[in-house]
């Protein structure tokens, strides 16, 4: 006993002891994990075995594991999931590689029939003239009433070179129209436009983080220096929602030094622990660079956007981003099929992560919610300005989005924009170029008959509320005391929505406008055409022109020392200027 007691009493011999302590108790709790797994996959096998044995109706072995696999999945967060070998390529296509074989073209359903809703550009449809607004009556023989979009796609799919024979309807025409074409390796860019803007300001328009994104931009971003000698560059990375985390750190090591942190990961294990920093000489370390960003801007383009804010190497425009700061990897499983589970948290270089819901806290109806105002922590950017987490990126200079109005809504859901659109490109052979071309006030007058003789009808939100007014002033009883009040609203209501075709003419040619340019220059022409309507791009035309105002604003001067606070500040001050 003694001796046991000298042993503890020894400070070196009582570190040795208290080691031993710890590495035991650290050993009974992974012993106690072990076992409670192992019971739980016990438990989850016999109710699975017993439920295929006795259930009264016959069941469906894979169904089952499906259901189960989604339940355990969908209790965790969103990005979470198992994929089964039969959505095995769907998943390649939305997480890794948009490539297939097939015509390049989107279809849509239409009182029960095909049409094609958009060619892409240089692809089998486009070539072969085949526009949108044509109705697909067959493909290879098979007839395509009452057929699904998705067995649509599958027919227009095949494997590359091989022939497909399509019959198409279009409008004005009187006899159906038969096109051979040969389905080409399909792969959509990941920049879709990049080209020159007012001020000597380059623009690259980023859609996702797919293979090969990282070198569409290098190559996008030297041909605007080489060929157009810009002086500035604008990233649009809205409404991209991410997609492979290392094209991400190759974008940002373009524009800063070799060796900076880029991002950094971390997880519950030590081998899920991962800072990502430049490895590769930049192509450019000065020239102004401004990221648009959006509350669709989300996972490995905020990556970039938190990485650019956080080393101060260029001015963040728009609104706030989703907050997705949490990554996944994908795990092989037995029979061909996957687990995509989220492995860690991101961090931008400042030490912040932008996730902005809290999916370990859930309520007991099991929803989750924003990080909690008292857990948000302030970090400093490089030139120490005050950024803060659990909000997804800030923008440095807010620009208030701009929503359109119901109408505008109605139209489109509707079809009016589109089948106006292939009205319009069955009249005219050509158009202007895109940042040229303006509808004519008598071509939105014949829009306005076009629209009436469709019956087109909409409900608005004002239209639902006053129903249910009614609805629950008759339970109470009390509708005969407001009913004069009621009814001149219902008919203020009725005269608002026959003049919002007039009301909101601005908004509804924007769109009309968009859709028409699309059906002669393609995707290609719907991005220039929204140039003149883009608020946000107009901001960062401004910001871009006013190199004082970039360098403030990254340097921190004033009340740009803390993001978030500056929103209004900058706009002022260039109006002030221009004035």
């Amino acid at each position: 006993m003694n001796k046991v007691s000298a042993f503890f009493k020894s400070p070196k011999k009582s570190a040795i002891a208290a080691g031993i302590v710890a590495a035991t108790l650290f050993s009974f709790k992974a012993i106690d994990e072990r076992f409670d797994i192992t019971k739980n996959l016990d438990i989850f096998a016999g109710i699975y075995r017993e439920v295929n044995l006795n259930y009264v109706d016959q069941v469906e072995p894979a169904q089952l594991i499906n259901k189960a696999a989604s339940a355990i999945t969908g209790s965790l967060d969103p990005y979470t999931e198992y994929v089964p070998e039969t959505d095995i390529e769907d998943f390649k296509m939305n997480y890794v590689s948009n490539e297939y074989g097939g015509i390049g073209a989107l279809i849509l359903q239409k009182d029960n029939k095909t049409f094609i809703s958009e060619s892409y550009e240089g692809f089998p449809a486009q070539k072969a003239d085949i526009r949108a607004g044509d109705q697909l009556v067959s493909i290879n023989g098979v007839f395509l009433e009452g057929k699904t979009n998705d067995e649509v796609s599958d027919l227009l799919k095949g494997n590359k070179n091989s022939t497909i024979t399509i019959k198409i309807v279009r409008p004005g025409d009187l006899k159906p129209i038969e096109k051979k074409l040969q389905r080409e390796e399909i792969k959509f860019p990941n920049v879709t436009y990049s080209g020159i803007l007012p001020q000597h300001t380059g623009y690259i328009k980023l859609e996702r983080f797919l293979e090969g994104s990282a070198l569409e931009v290098k190559n996008a971003f030297l041909a605007l220096k080489k060929k157009d000698k810009i002086s500035s560059l604008i990233i649009d990375l809205r409404g991209n929602g991410g997609g492979i985390l290392q094209e991400a750190v190759k974008i940002v090591n373009y524009f800063i030094a070799k060796g900076e942190t880029v991002v950094s990961q971390k997880g519950r294990l030590p081998q899920n622990n991962y800072v990502y920093h430049a490895g590769a000489i930049p192509l450019d370390t000065t020239i102004p660079l401004i990221i648009l960003i959006d509350s669709g801007t989300a996972s490995a383009s905020e990556i970039v956007a938190g990485a650019v804010q956080d080393l101060d190497r260029g001015v963040i425009v728009g609104q706030q981003s989703y907050g997705k700061g949490l990554v996944q990897q994908t795990l092989k499983l037995p029979y061909n099929s996957l687990l995509k589970v989220t492995i860690a948290k991101y961090y931008t270089p400042s030490g912040r992560c932008i996730q902005k819901i809290d999916y370990q806290h859930k309520n007991k109806n099991g929803q989750a919610s924003n990080v909690a105002d008292s857990l948000i922590a302030e970090f400093r950017t490089k030139n120490g300005r005050t950024v803060s987490d659990g909000r997804g990126i800030t923008p440095d200079i807010f620009v208030k989005p701009y929503y359109f109005s119901s109408v505008v809504t109605a139209l489109i859901e509707n079809n009016l924009i589109f089948d106006y659109g292939t009205l319009y490109r069955q009249k005219n052979n050509s158009i202007k170029q895109p940042r040229e071309f303006q509808l004519k006030d008598s071509e939105y007058e014949n829009f306005i008959s076009f629209a009436n003789k469709n019956n087109f009808e909409y409900t608005t939100t004002s239209d639902k509320l006053l129903d249910d007014l009614e609805k629950i002033t008759k339970q109470e009883k009390y509708f005969d005391q407001i009913e004069q009040q009621y009814t001149s609203l219902k008919n203020k209501a009725i005269k608002n929505r026959k003049d919002d075709l007039v009301e909101y003419k601005s908004e509804i040619t924007q769109v009309l406008e968009n859709e028409i340019i699309s059906r002669y220059y393609f995707q290609h022409g719907r991005i220039e055409a929204s140039f003149k309507y883009d608020v946000e791009l107009k901001e960062a035309l401004k910001i871009a022109a006013l190199r004082t105002n970039y360098y403030n604003v990254i340097k921190g001067v004033g009340d740009y020392k803390t993001i978030g606070k500056n929103s209004q500040t900058l706009r002022k001050t260039i109006e002030t200027v221009q004035k």
